[in-house]
């Protein structure tokens, strides 16, 4: 074999090799496919706890009417307790300006009581001598003008001790008043106080009742209405026909047709707790001014109407009775006849006349008119005889 030929095989085996060595590209390995995820049910609502308030929209007419008129009662609660604490206010400060007034009077006659002692000290500088009274007897020119002297100045004296008694009991009773006004006072800062607390109460109880109508419907809203109205006739026939009011009407007193005609008046005024006319009354606001006008005061709230005014059995009640609402008495309205009463019912309504039972009746009450004393008749004559008296001649 020539060298060319044995170079070219060398070349042929070498480049032989160069592709077998070199690297071969790989195929691309077909991708698996994956099955789609299995389709998951729909989640059921969480189940709602019972302890979770319903929406309004969710609630039976029923409830809603339950639960408004459970907040109403509680605002006319939180109404009567800041009505009794304004009017233990008012007293208070009646109490306080009456006490200022004797404390200003007290420490006048303090001033002038000891400047009557100053004057008596003085004088009792000026006069005084270390001669006795007996010696100054025995020495006198005449005996008798001095026991005449001695007479004046124990009588001088005597008016001498009666000042300084004034005196003492001038400073005695300042001291008492000044002790006492302090004493007032801090009670009328504290019943303050608390009236801001009584009158935050009820605001805040009206808050909830305006919340609770702001999330109702009209439909919701018309619904309770008609619902409320329906309780109220229900209520009203079943104590008419249980004999709890007497068949026929008792006559009024002067007094309480007064107190009828004047909460009459009031028809058609809106409801405001707290407030005691003229524009506008609670419950007890009406009940109290109509028999003011009447010529009679009686307490303020229903509550203390109701406990300190004379009870009546249902069966005796007269026109002008007032008559007391829930077992705390905190409602009250005034008796016009025919099973009906004038009253301001509450927050959002206007003063009316209204069924009796269109709350749960508490009892009745009676305002005590005092007697008046007897007015004494003028003398006056008469035409006959003052024709006589003119007939008679002059003497």
């Amino acid at each position: 074999m020539s060298g060319r030929l044995l170079r070219l095989v060398c070349t042929a085996a070498a480049a032989t090799a160069v592709t077998l060595l070199a690297p071969t590209p790989t195929l691309a390995t077909p991708r698996t496919l994956q099955a789609p995820p299995p389709l998951q049910a729909p989640e059921a609502p969480t189940p709602r706890s019972p302890l979770e308030p319903l929406e309004p929209q969710e609630r039976s007419t029923a409830d809603l009417l339950t639960e408004l008129q459970q907040l109403y009662r509680e605002t006319e609660q939180a109404t009567e307790t800041y009505n009794a604490t304004a009017e233990k206010l008012r007293r208070q400060r009646t109490e306080v300006a009456r006490l200022d007034t004797a404390l200003a009077r007290a420490r006048l006659s303090l001033h002038d009581s000891r400047g009557a002692a100053g004057r008596l000290a003085r004088q009792q500088y000026q006069n005084t001598t270390d001669i006795s009274p007996y010696v100054r007897l025995l020495l006198a020119a005449d005996p008798q003008h001095a026991l005449d002297q001695g007479h004046v100045i124990g009588r001088l004296a005597r008016e001498r001790a009666e000042t300084v008694g004034r005196l003492t009991g001038s400073e005695r009773e300042a001291a008492d008043l000044a002790r006492k006004a302090r004493e007032a006072l801090d009670s009328q800062l504290v019943l303050a106080e608390r009236q801001k607390k009584d009158r935050d109460a009820v605001l805040k109880q009206l808050r909830r009742v305006e919340e609770l109508l702001a999330s109702l419907t009209p439909a919701q809203l018309a619904a309770l209405a008609q619902l409320e109205n329906e309780g109220t006739a229900e209520a009203q026939q079943a104590f008419l026909a249980s004999g709890a009011l007497a068949q026929d009407d008792q006559k009024p007193s002067s007094e309480g047709a007064r107190a009828i005609r004047y909460a009459k008046r009031q028809l058609g005024k809106p409801y405001k707790w707290g407030a005691e006319g003229p524009k506008s009354y609670d419950c007890s606001g009406l009940t109290s001014k109509a028999w003011a006008h009447a010529g009679t005061r009686i307490p303020r709230t229903s509550q203390e109407q109701w406990a300190r005014l004379d009870r009546v059995p249902l069966t005796e009640l007269r026109p002008g009775d007032l008559v007391i609402y829930f077992p705390d008495a905190t409602h009250v309205a005034l008796y016009v006849g025919k099973g009906e009463v004038v009253q301001a019912p509450r927050t959002g309504e206007k003063i009316k006349i209204s069924p009796i039972a269109s709350n749960p009746v508490l009892g009745a009450v009676r305002p005590q008119v005092k007697p008046r004393p007897p007015q004494r008749d003028k003398p006056r004559s008469s035409p006959a005889h003052r024709s006589s008296s003119r007939s008679q001649p002059g003497r």
